[in-house]
């Protein structure tokens, strides 16, 4: 074999291995390269041992030049129309002349799989706009393994020098809380008249919402979507009031004729202002980085005990014991947490 090709090869490798460094990778994503903000993404998913220790040399790197976006929360109920209103939204803001990313969680297991990759083809418009970065999450069964990926995302969006941050939820349920705790404004995706075996989950999420928006308000369904708003906005009234002092508001829009889409971005760029104005904002992302720290702890704690032998075979011995009855479940989860305190 010509030893001038096999040198091209290894300095194609050596180079190629040189765009995975943090430093490269950092001042890539600070000039706007969209192609080393995925290859970051992607090194922030690795579960490789040098991987993760490179991701967080790479976030610490980032730390200083993020927090600059708005961040905001897409959820709602199947059928809804998400990927449908997330395009309208995107585009209307790349009109204004911003730049948007789109990130989603999906804590989906390997056997269901999620939508996101659905969605994105669903998105072509938005996909193919210049200003646009749509990333979709992997399917894991760590929802917090998965949550955390998704906000050290956002920090390198923002540091690539995206002005607004869509988080959107693939699953129901624990997801949306993850999404509430990671950015600024939470938006809630409902129809009008969906029966309240659609809607069973919209009352923990509804006392989330900066804002409800109904969907597919045209044709037909423009009365029966005003009528929905209007229930929809006396039942916020009866929640607490939030400790930001805003109060949340119910809209409706159409998302294929664009009814009403730019009276979204205005109200959330009032209750940007509104939160800054009486310090909310910041004292918010304060809250969430202190909560994300736990979380992270406590993920961090239970890898380290379920992913060591001694404790794996002494879990399934316990267990043993507790289906005979010889031991209750409680006692047998003190005695594995005094065998892990011991042992660290």
């Amino acid at each position: 074999m010509d030893n001038k090709y096999i040198d091209s090869w290894l300095e194609s490798r050596k180079n190629r291995k040189k765009t995975v460094l943090p430093e490269v990778l950092f001042e890539g994503i600070k000039s706007g390269d969209v192609a080393a903000l995925s290859s970051a993404i992607t090194l922030l998913e690795s579960t490789r041992p040098e991987d993760k220790q490179a991701s967080n040399l790479l976030i610490q790197m980032c730390l200083p030049f993020a927090g600059k976006s708005i961040r905001v929360g897409v959820t709602g109920v199947p059928g809804v129309g998400k990927s449908t209103f997330i395009e309208a939204f995107g585009m209307n803001l790349i009109q204004q002349g911003k730049k948007l990313a789109v990130l989603a969680i999906d804590p989906s297991s390997g056997k269901s799989g999620g939508s996101i990759l659905g969605d994105k083809t669903r998105m072509n418009e938005l996909s193919m706009a210049k200003n646009a970065f749509i990333r979709p999450s992997p399917a894991g069964n760590s929802l917090g393994g998965v949550a955390r990926k998704t906000r050290e995302s956002i920090l390198l969006c923002e540091v690539a020098g995206f002005d607004y941050i869509l988080v959107e939820t693939v699953g129901v349920g624990q997801s949306e809380t993850a999404v509430h705790s990671m950015v600024d404004f939470f938006l809630l995706l409902m129809l009008a008249g969906a029966g309240d075996e659609l809607q069973g989950i919209k009352r923990g999420i509804m006392e989330m919402a900066d804002a409800l928006v109904i969907t597919k308000a045209d044709g037909d369904n423009v009365k029966k979507s005003n009528l929905a708003r209007q229930e929809y906005q006396n039942a916020m009234h009866l929640f607490p009031p939030n400790k930001n002092g805003w109060i949340p508001k119910a809209l409706t829009c159409s998302s294929l004729e664009g009814h009403s889409i730019g009276k979204i971005s205005d109200l959330i760029l009032e209750f940007v202002s509104k939160t800054k104005d009486n310090q909310f904002f910041d004292l918010r992302r304060h809250e969430q980085d202190q909560f994300w720290m736990h979380e992270t702890l406590k993920e961090l704690i239970l890898a380290d005990f379920f992913e060591d032998e001694t404790h794996q075979e002494a879990i399934l011995n316990l267990e043993k014991q507790v289906v005979k009855g010889e031991i209750s479940s409680f006692a047998a989860a003190e005695k594995l947490y005094r065998q892990f305190k011991n042992k660290s």
